[in-house]
């Protein structure tokens, strides 16, 4: 079965081009021109990818993106925003907000392309469910049930989120530096940079709440999970 791509674009002339080279690469495309339209078409057609420009009419990118993380239904889909601002600030927020890729326009559509089967690839590559659990101190992964337990709390965690905290969590007590979270979790083919670990990690150790003290920072590498009680 083909994979579905969401495009959720308001100029007519990319949304062209976008359409051309995915149908290209056997893709599934459907479009929508408008914030609320494209939420609609996620909830119903729940699609294995959103192409995501930050700049449209009515709802804008970014408060698509917030319903969509917020949505349990939505949650879980990839996001890749697609803008023509390209300040650290509009990057630091879509990633803030969930989003696993930032591509700022005008952008070479093969690149595109490249972006969009990395991140359907490590989805394919995630381990298959059939009753993988983690246990460190306090904090829970069930990977088969894709839900984090913190003490007594279940955790709202985006798939990015989710699969930092599994990565930091399988390798306990061991330092990982950034590059390395970054191959591990983003894919070597993801070209952000150290700060989008670190909005990240900064992210996940809100929602942890009282137990954010698990992720260490070790300063000038990178992080580590201790699931020591003196953590």
């Amino acid at each position: 079965m083909n994979r579905t791509i969401l495009v959720i674009e308001d100029e007519t002339d990319i949304l062209t081009l976008l359409r051309h080279y995915l149908k290209q690469e056997h893709f599934e495309v459907v479009t929508a021109q408008n914030g609320y339209d494209g939420l609609t078409q996620a909830r119903a057609i729940h699609p294995d990818l959103i192409l995501l420009d930050l700049m449209l009419p009515g709802l804008d990118g970014l408060s698509v993106n917030r319903s969509l993380k917020k949505d349990p239904l939505t949650a879980g889909i990839p996001v890749v925003i697609l803008t023509a601002k390209g300040d650290e600030t509009d990057r630091i927020i879509g990633l803030e907000l969930g989003a696993d890729d930032y591509i700022v326009k005008p952008f070479n559509p093969k690149e595109l392309l490249a972006r969009v089967k990395a991140i359907l690839r490590r989805l394919e590559q995630e381990p298959p469910a059939g009753g993988e659990r983690y246990k460190a101190g306090p904090i829970e992964v069930d990977v088969s049930r894709h839900e984090v337990r913190a003490g007594d709390h279940l955790l709202d965690l985006t798939a990015k989120e989710f699969s930092l905290l599994l990565t930091l969590v399988r390798n306990a007590g061991h330092v990982l530096d950034r590059e390395t979270l970054l191959d591990l979790v983003w894919g070597s083919e993801y070209e952000g940079t150290d700060r989008t670990v670190d909005v990240h990690i900064r992210r996940l150790r809100k929602k942890l709440g009282d137990f954010q003290d698990r992720i260490v920072t070790v300063k000038q590498i990178g992080y580590k999970f201790s699931d020591a009680e003196s953590a």
